[in-house]
């Protein structure tokens, strides 16, 4: 997972100087608790598990890793806000909505991008194979208990990208 790869990957979605990386296994185990040997694990580098480097010939865990960036961050004329989680999935599902989070916090009147990520182990919204009743910039997010086959949603935060001169 290293930080150029994942550039390239995620263009404009990584901040051009990240503060933090954490690491964390598809399942969700810190490095610490998974037990691996690490090769490199920093914000300049990404994060590197080596096969060659575990013991008794121990394959590594499939990782994710995400950045800490100082809010906003701006990179190709857009500007991400910080991570929003207004609502929980709670009896009708997880609603995340613009016109709701514009009550409290100050985002940009006309976003070009949302993102929502899963607020335990930050899976993309779109990796999780649940039904979302809106997932827009202009409306926001909203994931409703009664589409999911397992009558209920994960609960999910989200971001907007808005102009850089907004």
């Amino acid at each position: 997972e290293t930080l150029c790869r994942l550039r390239k990957e995620n263009p404009g979605k990584i901040c051009p100087r990240p503060a933090a990386i954490e690491a964390k296994t598809l399942s969700g185990l810190t490095v610490a608790a998974a037990g691996d040997v690490i090769y490199k694990n920093d914000i300049t580098s990404g994060f590197i598990c080596r096969n060659k480097d575990q013991i008794k010939k121990k394959k590594c865990n499939d990782y994710r890793v995400r950045f800490s960036c100082y809010p906003p961050f701006c990179d190709r004329g857009v500007c991400w806000t910080s991570w929003f989680n207004r609502d929980n999935p709670g009896a009708t599902g997880d609603w995340e909505v613009l016109s709701e989070l514009k009550k409290q916090y100050k985002i940009c009147d006309n976003p070009l991008y949302v993102d929502a990520v899963t607020t335990d182990t930050m899976t993309p919204a779109i990796y999780t194979g649940e039904t979302f009743y809106m997932y827009n910039p202009t409306d926001g997010f909203v994931c409703r208990n009664k589409d999911q086959t397992t009558g209920k949603c994960r609960d999910y935060k989200i971001r907007f990208g808005c102009p850089c001169n907004n």
